[in-house]
């Protein structure tokens, strides 16, 4: 049997190295001498974002989406909701402005402010419930509604996400874990295979699908699965060690 220590949780946007590539935007292009800053001093493209969120008469949307990403890549969780609002207030197209809807939902979601994280994705739904950002939204409230405690209508968004779009792998993973969570291994089952097929297939999502292999009796094979999740995870930390030793080199004492 598989070590029960459960570490596994839904998906949420932010949870993806590329993130924010599901709105196709590029950072902005930062007007900084990379040769005169410290690369791992972020303390620099801060200033430079706070500077360039100051308000204007003529308030350009996309670049003020583009700022809120910019924030998020650095973790300043805050200043990215602050960004994106006013993103979603000037925005005169309304897929702009459901891209700034969901945005500030994850980063209220890092911020561990679930209520207002599901606000956001609602606000974004309200907008268009079925566009080419829809299943994101419903992704993400799905998310937001199971950390605050909605488990039921989390599964009915995690399925609604899946209706909108059938080949979104994070979508299939997170109708996955509310399925299994609820006992109905079968399903949850169907669905991690069919996340997994479409290219997710991360540590978390193995995990999660050797608990619902444990739960149907599969020993064997979730025995398998669980060492491959674990091989997954090592070779991640490592790479994670590198980098930072990486970035570590290029200080100057």
């Amino acid at each position: 049997m598989t070590d029960r220590t459960d570490d596994r949780n839904p998906f949420s946007e932010d949870d993806v190295e590329s993130s924010y590539e599901e709105f196709d935007l590029d950072p902005p292009e930062l007007d900084v001498d990379p040769t005169k800053v410290d690369p791992v001093d972020s303390r620099v493209v801060t200033d430079l974002l706070d500077r360039r969120n100051v308000g204007s008469e003529e308030v350009d949307a996309g670049e003020l989406l583009e700022v809120g990403l910019n924030y998020m890549r650095i973790n300043r969780f805050e200043q990215a909701t602050e960004a994106f609002e006013r993103a979603a207030n000037f925005a005169d197209d309304d897929l702009l402005e459901q891209e700034a809807w969901v945005n500030k939902g994850v980063a209220h979601a890092e911020l561990e402010e679930f209520d207002e994280a599901i606000g956001a994705h609602r606000e974004a739904l309200s907008i268009d419930d079925s566009s080419e950002h829809a299943a994101s939204a419903e992704t993400n409230l799905a998310y937001a509604l199971w950390e605050f405690g909605e488990t039921a209508q989390a599964l009915e968004h995690a399925e609604r996400a899946v209706e909108i779009d059938e080949r979104f792998p994070q979508a299939w993973y997170n109708r996955a874990f509310f399925l299994s969570e609820r006992g109905l291994s079968e399903e949850a089952l169907h669905c991690i295979d069919n996340a997994i097929r479409l290219g997710n297939r991360d540590a978390r999502v193995l995990e999660t699908k050797a608990h619902i292999l444990e739960d149907l009796g599969e020993y064997d094979e979730a025995e398998e699965i669980a060492d491959e999740a674990n091989e997954l995870r090592e070779r991640a930390e490592e790479r994670m060690m590198d980098e930072r030793e990486e970035g570590d080199d290029r200080l100057v004492e």
